[in-house]
């Protein structure tokens, strides 16, 4: 993500990182842009004390705000960079992330974005079920949606990232310690049946052999917010009346 930033020419005033978790690239971006004003927003408040209780945020330009992704507490067109690092694919409904997006960005500013692609997981997903497997929106979906919140000239990209495992228990470990669950609206609220875990280890390595490897569809998204165009002068309206010829 900050590499793309290299291969763009911006001088942000004010930054949103929107899913900031406990505001780690919030540091990263205020020493890149010196003097811009980044509000680091994170859905868990408990995220944000993390950084608070790191010291470093009291002396920097970062301001942490607890808000929603769906609805921004921000102003109209107050942002010059919109940063969002692998939080989208925890938003319920990524349409209304966008608008919001495009809505507080200024004219000329950037969305800079990535996320998961529904490739993601994908033997967890076929040893576990459908249903119990967070899902992920397609790149190309994700296209449309920037188009259809008003951004312009949008680039989407994507690769895949596979992470080797001694066994399937290294991955389930790995995602319960990042807190990597899933939110889909309709995943089972109760207990898991006695023995799911062995049973879907077992069912893990079954598919898998020796060793165990876990895909990630990574996907990178960016787009502008078209400064307001000028609007055409006024036309005259000259009208015709025909003669009669008889």
């Amino acid at each position: 993500m900050l590499e793309r930033l290299d291969y763009v020419r911006i001088s942000p005033r004010r930054i949103l990182d929107a899913g900031s978790g406990p505001a780690r690239e919030a540091k990263l971006l205020a020493r890149r842009y010196r003097g811009a004003q980044i509000v680091a927003l994170d859905f868990s408040f408990g995220m944000l004390e993390q950084a608070r209780k790191g010291g470093w945020l009291q002396r920097s330009p970062v301001k942490a705000v607890c808000g929603d992704l769906v609805r921004l507490p921000l102003a109209d067109a107050c942002v010059d960079l919109v940063w969002c690092n692998m939080a989208l694919h925890w938003a319920s409904d990524p349409a209304a992330v966008m608008r919001e997006f495009a809505r507080v960005l200024a004219p000329e500013g950037l969305l800079l974005f990535s996320t998961l692609g529904p490739d993601s997981l994908r033997e967890l997903r076929a040893a576990a079920g459908e249903a119990r497997v967070h899902e992920f929106v397609d790149m190309h979906d994700l296209g449309d949606l920037l188009v259809a919140s008003g951004l312009s000239a949008p680039v989407m990209e994507m690769e895949m990232l596979a992470i080797r495992y001694p066994g399937p228990a290294g991955l389930l470990d790995d995602l319960r310690r990042t807190g990597q669950t899933s939110a889909r609206a309709d995943r089972a609220r109760g207990l898991s049946a006695s023995g799911f875990r062995g049973r879907l280890q077992n069912a893990l390595s079954t598919m898998s052999g020796s060793g165990f490897t876990s895909t990630y569809e990574l996907v990178y998204g960016h787009a502008w917010r078209s400064a307001p165009r000028a609007a055409k002068p006024a036309r005259g309206i000259v009208q015709f009346h025909p003669r009669s010829l008889s």
